[in-house]
C-alpha cells in the first residue's frame, strides 16, 4: 500500500482558505436568495398547498373554514346502488373534464407548432440586414405588447358575424357567401381562438429565436458559402442545430403558457364543450357552480398535468437521436 503524499503547510493553509471562501460564498448566495424564496413560498407554494388540500375536502365558497376531509371523493368515487349496479363519480369520471383536457392539449399542440414555424420564419427575415429593419422589428412586436384581454375583445368584434370586418372582407372577395359566427359556432370557435393566439404570440417566439440566431458566429456562414453549401443545407446543418437550445426554450415557455390558457378563451367564446379548457373548467366549478372543492381538484390535476408534460418534454429534449444525453 503506497504512502499518502506529503502536503506542505502552505498547501494545507491555501486549501483551508479556499474551502472557507467556498462556504462563505454559499452562505452569501443563500442570504441573497432568501427574500426571493420567502416571497415565492408566500405567493406560490402556500396557495398550491391550500388548493391541493381543498381538493380533498367538501369545501364551498361559504364554508371554506368548515371544510371536512373526504379523501379522494372529488377525484373518483364508486357508488354502489345494490344488486350489482353502481356508477363512478368524480373528476376522473367526468366526460366534460376529459373534453377540457383534450381541448387544452389540442390548442397547445396546434398553436405552439404554428407559432414556432411562423416565429422561425420571421426571425430569419429579421436576422438579415435591410433598410428599416429596426422599424420592422418594432412593428412585429406590437401584437405581443397588446394585453391579451384587449386582443381577445378586439378580435371578438372583428370576427363578429354581423358587424365584424373579417366577414365583410371575406364576402367581398368571394370566399364566403354568408357571415360566419366564428366565435359562437362549435365548428369554428377553436379555430378562431387558435388564430388569435398565433397572431398575438408569434412575435414572442420570433424574439427568442432571433436572440439565438444572433449568437451564431458569422464566420461559419462565410466558410460554408466559400465551400458552396446551398442555403437550405446551410440552414439544416448549421443554423438549426446551433439555434436549437434557444428554440427549445421558446417552445417550453410557450407550451407552459398554452396549457394554462384561460383569458383568450373566456373572453372570445361562450362557455361550451367545444372550447372549454382545463383552466376555464376549473374556474367554472370554483365560482359559477360554487363547487369549490371540485374546482380545486380540477386545478390540482391541471397543475400536475402541466408539470408532467413539462418534465417529459425537457427530458426528451436532452436526448439526442441515438438516445444518449447531451
Amino acid at each position: 500500500m503506497s504512502a499518502a503524499p506529503d502536503i506542505s503547510p502552505a498547501t494545507a493553509r491555501a486549501s483551508a482558505r479556499t474551502s472557507r471562501l467556498s462556504r462563505e460564498r454559499i452562505r452569501s448566495a443563500w442570504l441573497f436568495l432568501a427574500p426571493m424564496l420567502i416571497v415565492l413560498a408566500g405567493v406560490a407554494l402556500y396557495p398550491l398547498y391550500r388548493t391541493i388540500w381543498f381538493s380533498f375536502t367538501d369545501a364551498s365558497l361559504d364554508l371554506l373554514g368548515e371544510a371536512r376531509f373526504i379523501g379522494w371523493r372529488n377525484y373518483l368515487e364508486y357508488v354502489d346502488y345494490g344488486n350489482g349496479d353502481g356508477e363512478w363519480f368524480g373528476l376522473l369520471a367526468d366526460s366534460r373534464w376529459w373534453r377540457s383536457v383534450w381541448n387544452t392539449v389540442w390548442f397547445a399542440i396546434v398553436s405552439v407548432s404554428l407559432e414556432t414555424l411562423f416565429g422561425l420564419v420571421i426571425a430569419l427575415v429579421l436576422h438579415k440586414k435591410f433598410p428599416g429593419r429596426v422599424w420592422v422589428q418594432a412593428a412585429v412586436l406590437i401584437p405581443w405588447a397588446i394585453p391579451t384581454i384587449v386582443s381577445a375583445r378586439m378580435w371578438a368584434w372583428m370576427l363578429h358575424d354581423q358587424f365584424g370586418i373579417v366577414n365583410d372582407m371575406l364576402q367581398r372577395i368571394g370566399l364566403i357567401d354568408a357571415p360566419v359566427a366564428w366565435t359562437a359556432s362549435p365548428e369554428t370557435a377553436m379555430i378562431a381562438v387558435i388564430m388569435v393566439d398565433v397572431w398575438k404570440t408569434t412575435p414572442f417566439m420570433a424574439l427568442l429565436i432571433l436572440a439565438g440566431l444572433q449568437m451564431v458566429p458569422r464566420d461559419m456562414y462565410e466558410a460554408a458559402r466559400l465551400d458552396g453549401v446551398p442555403p437550405f443545407r446551410l440552414f439544416r446543418r448549421v443554423t438549426l442545430p446551433l439555434i436549437m437550445p434557444a428554440l427549445l426554450v421558446a417552445i417550453v415557455f410557450r407550451a407552459l403558457d398554452a396549457l394554462r390558457v384561460f383569458d383568450i378563451v373566456y373572453v372570445m367564446t361562450p362557455n361550451t364543450d367545444a372550447t372549454r379548457t382545463m383552466s376555464v373548467y376549473a374556474r367554472e366549478n370554483l365560482f359559477d357552480f360554487d363547487r369549490f372543492a371540485y374546482g380545486s381538484a380540477a386545478s390540482t390535476l391541471l397543475f400536475f398535468i402541466i408539470a408532467l408534460i413539462t418534465i417529459g418534454f425537457i427530458y426528451a429534449t436532452r436526448m439526442n437521436l441515438e438516445g444518449d444525453e447531451r
